[in-house]
């Protein structure tokens, strides 16, 4: 067998795939050990400038009804590919890292404390730190594990395993690490300024991860990083609007705003080297 070409769509693969098989062509789909690419393989190897000449016409325009017509009739309900459940355990841990999860374990467990107990029963052992407190070392960074509603950890859950996803797999643990406890403790701090102890959640250090992720990848593409400018667009707009209280919701707004702040100040200098160059040519 003969490797023709991949596709990162599979849906462009089995259309492909139908067409050549009206022909009397036989092509298998194969997904590659990523699983994010489908590989096309050719059993007769002596068909394959037909099959390439096939091909270089079909990538011109793969929307052409004839590739359509083909999978009509030729194709069935039983493609030679199957679709992936992203909605998987062993997904959610092939997209993150060991960090990753263990800190969506102990929000989870500090989500059910709460439910089971009572928020002020949870603060008196994670809020920041008051008085003489200030030597519970751990109050500095805990009140990012305490939410308190289940929209408030499943938003928050859900950006952190996309954004420290990417940067445990391709930063490193160490990165992450670094980033969650100076933002953490940065985010806690600037709204314990108006909030004094009763405030909790990851929302500081999402924004923080937002914002490095953001200019990390504008920055330095090659490093496998990035945030949809969208979602920077959407998070923006979110801090501003918390702002003039138009969301009908308690917000830690200093949270957000000092996570935002030092998620770009962590981004301009790990990619100081960028600007650099930029500005020598």
């Amino acid at each position: 067998m003969i490797h023709i070409t991949s596709f990162a769509n599979p849906r462009m693969a089995q259309a492909f795939v139908d067409y050549m098989a009206s022909k009397n062509i036989h092509l298998k789909i194969k997904p590659s050990q990523e699983q994010a690419v489908f590989e096309l393989w050719l059993e007769d190897e002596q068909l394959q400038p037909q099959v390439q000449k096939e091909l270089d016409i079909f990538l011109q325009d793969p929307n052409h009804p004839r590739y359509l017509e083909a999978s009509w009739h030729t194709g069935s309900a039983d493609t030679q590919f199957q679709y992936r459940n992203y909605l998987t355990w062993g997904y959610l841990k092939e997209q993150s890292g060991p960090l990753t999860i263990a800190v969506i374990l102990l929000s989870i467990v500090v989500y059910l404390w709460v439910e089971m107990t009572d928020a002020r029963e949870v603060l008196r052992y994670l809020a920041w730190p008051i008085g003489d407190q200030q030597t519970e070392l751990w109050r500095w960074f805990s009140p990012a594990l305490v939410h308190f509603s289940l929209s408030h950890i499943g938003f928050n859950l859900a950006l952190w395993w996309f954004l420290a996803g990417q940067v445990e797999r391709k930063l490193g643990t160490g990165k992450l690490f670094t980033i969650l406890l100076v933002s953490a403790l940065f985010s806690n701090w600037g709204q314990s300024l108006f909030s004094e102890n009763n405030f909790g959640g990851l929302s500081g250090v999402v924004y923080a991860l937002v914002s490095y992720v953001w200019l990390t990848g504008e920055r330095r593409p090659e490093s496998g990083v990035s945030v949809p400018r969208g979602l920077m667009i959407f998070s923006i707009i979110w801090l501003f609007f918390g702002y003039f209280d138009v969301l009908g919701m308690h917000i830690a707004n200093a949270a957000h705003t000092s996570g935002l702040i030092i998620g770009l100040l962590m981004g301009v200098w790990d990619n100081r080297h960028s600007f650099k160059h930029q500005s020598s040519r």
